[in-house]
């Protein structure tokens, strides 16, 4: 198999961390206003809302030989009350869906994070087609909600899945799914 053959398997690492610098923040709204408004039309004109005040972004970074490159994953949490932890807008770029667990890596963070923080429940409306995902990650079913007119499912994290984090920034690296070389 040629080399050029070869790359075609290959795919960027990620970093999975809080957002901490302004053009990782400027990526999270980005890539939420793609997803939750171009894409799915869910809001008009942008996501923004009160609970991006207080809540903590964070992303996944794609890297371009090893340095960061781009924001292709986020979420975000907040306390809502002591001890109660809610995640909401996890969006995946479309380009990386299909690349590696993005999705999961930012909700073990985001989990972790808050477990490490004091949190008792974890919290999260979730978009009904990702349930499953989020089953996988010993998450449970609470109630089924309309949110802005879409189908969400309202689910508890098992925390005893999730140690915690005491810094997010930290963070780690991951590979993308199709990294392992190929012969």
């Amino acid at each position: 198999m040629s080399f050029q053959n070869q790359s075609a398997f290959v795919s960027p690492d990620f970093i999975i961390r809080a957002a901490t610098l302004a053009w990782e923040q400027a990526g999270a709204e980005a890539l939420r206003h793609q997803v939750f408004v171009r894409e799915q039309g869910i809001f008009k004109t942008h996501d923004r809302d009160q609970i991006d005040e207080i809540a903590m972004p964070l992303v996944a970074i794609s890297t371009y030989a090893s340095e960061a490159d781009q924001v292709v994953g986020t979420v975000r949490i907040h306390e809502d009350a002591p001890g109660l932890w809610r995640g909401s807008r996890l969006a995946v770029a479309p380009s990386h869906r299909r690349i590696g667990s993005l999705g999961a890596e930012l909700i073990r963070l985001a989990v972790s994070t808050a477990n490490g923080r004091g949190c008792d429940r974890f919290l999260a409306h979730v978009q009904v087609q990702n349930v499953p995902l989020f089953k996988r990650l010993h998450w449970t079913p609470i109630q089924e909600v309309d949110l802005h007119g879409v189908p969400h499912m309202e689910m508890s994290a098992d925390l005893e899945f999730y140690p915690p984090i005491t810094d997010p920034a930290c963070g780690w690296k991951t590979l993308g799914r199709r990294r392992r070389r190929r012969v």
